[in-house]
């Protein structure tokens, strides 16, 4: 990148179902655990970018998280764009630091939909994702909407309902290695194909859980960071692609704008597919990453059935995939979900994974989407420049 980057200190609150604390305290927690990770105090903070929670929305929620955890930052911006919130944000860190706007930034975000969230309000916000006069009317909830993308790619590529459970038998072998997760028990393709049904074809283990939880990141300059951080973790690539709003309106179902966001990273961080150590994908429902992996050039477009059914993805295989265990087993607390991955792939840039360390972890390529797979954000980051 033009201005280098760094990440310097990341921090998580508890997660899974955390009752009592509400999503803003959850923010603030996980903020000072990122100082206290890269040893700065609040006074050292000078940006903050954050995102907005679902179930506690704040008007100014940077601002209002500032005034919280007692900082007092001359750059504050909230973002969001859904899922794809998380590395946008830290693109908008990244410029910010680049232009003299701050030099050392929080992006931080949180929720609580598992413990502040009723079964009824969830349905609500379930029903009202879709286009209110050509899509609402008719009743969809959002895993019926993944579950339209399920059914094109089976019937333009043959796709198998088993195919798709391997993105669940995946997510859990890495998970039953990590003590965080919030489900560590494995699970066989004929244990998602017998889970209870939600929105034919997509079985209950195709989607992904439902948490409370917050993460943080710490950015600076790529100079200033070799100062505060034994291993900085560096900012090399980053692309969005945005294809539609509604999923009405997709041209094509089976392919999504991250061929745009991915080709975008690739060519700023000047590597390939083959370049990439581990990946961590929005598994936010098992065919979203099935078609992330084809799209961000893995497999063939057709191939990421085969690509999952291989074992590729698992621990042993050639393209480790949510090493921390994804949306789909680790934790899923709505928009500050592919935070998490990014706090998993610092860990393991500097060797600290443990038990799902890997042997060589250099260029790491981190992919979100908001919506119906319409938002996407593409990020590359790496253990040098």
């Amino acid at each position: 990148m033009k201005n280098p980057v760094a990440i310097v200190g990341w921090g998580e609150t508890a997660l899974g179902v955390v009752p009592g604390v509400t999503p803003l305290e959850l923010t603030v927690q996980a903020s000072l655990a990122a100082l206290k990770d890269v040893g700065l105090q609040r006074q050292d903070v000078d940006g903050l970018v954050s995102c907005n929670s679902l179930v506690q929305p704040i008007m100014y929620h940077a601002e209002a998280t500032a005034e919280y955890a007692g900082l007092n930052p001359r750059h504050c911006l909230t973002v969001g764009t859904g899922g794809g919130t998380t590395y946008t944000a830290v693109r908008h860190a990244a410029a910010a630091i680049a232009e003299g706007l701050a030099d050392t930034v929080v992006v931080v975000m949180a929720d609580s939909m598992r413990s502040f969230m009723t079964r009824e309000q969830a349905m609500v916000v379930q029903a009202s994702a879709g286009h209110p006069a050509y899509e609402q009317p008719y009743g969809p909830t959002v895993p019926a909407y993944y579950a339209l993308i399920a059914r094109a790619h089976m019937d333009s590529f043959a796709t198998s309902e088993a195919q798709f459970a391997e993105a669940m038998v995946s997510s859990r072998a890495w998970s039953a290695l990590n003590p965080r997760a919030q489900y560590r028990d494995r699970v066989t393709v004929d244990d998602v194909l017998a889970s209870r049904p939600i929105a034919d074809p997509l079985k209950l283990l195709d989607c992904s859980i439902v948490s409370d939880g917050g993460a943080a990141i710490v950015m600076t300059s790529a100079e200033r960071a070799a100062d505060l951080c034994e291993q900085p973790v560096y900012l090399l690539g980053f692309g969005e692609g945005h294809a539609y709003e509604h999923v009405s309106q997709a041209q094509d179902l089976t392919c999504s704008a991250a061929v745009q966001s991915g080709q975008a990273a690739y060519r700023q961080a000047n590597v390939g597919p083959a370049d990439i150590d581990l990946a961590q994908l929005y598994d936010c429902f098992s065919p979203a990453l099935l078609i992330q992996l084809e799209d961000l050039g893995f497999c063939a477009k057709g191939e990421g059935g085969e690509f999952l059914q291989s074992g590729a993805t698992q621990p042993g295989g050639t393209l480790p995939v949510n090493t921390h265990g994804g949306m789909l087993s680790h934790c899923h607390p709505g928009n500050p979900g592919a935070l998490f991955g990014l706090t998993e792939a610092i860990q393991q840039i500097r060797g600290t994974a443990e038990q799902r360390q890997l042997a060589k972890v250099d260029r790491v390529l981190l992919h979100a989407q908001g919506g119906i797979m319409s938002s996407h954000a593409t990020l590359i980051v790496g253990s040098s420049q």
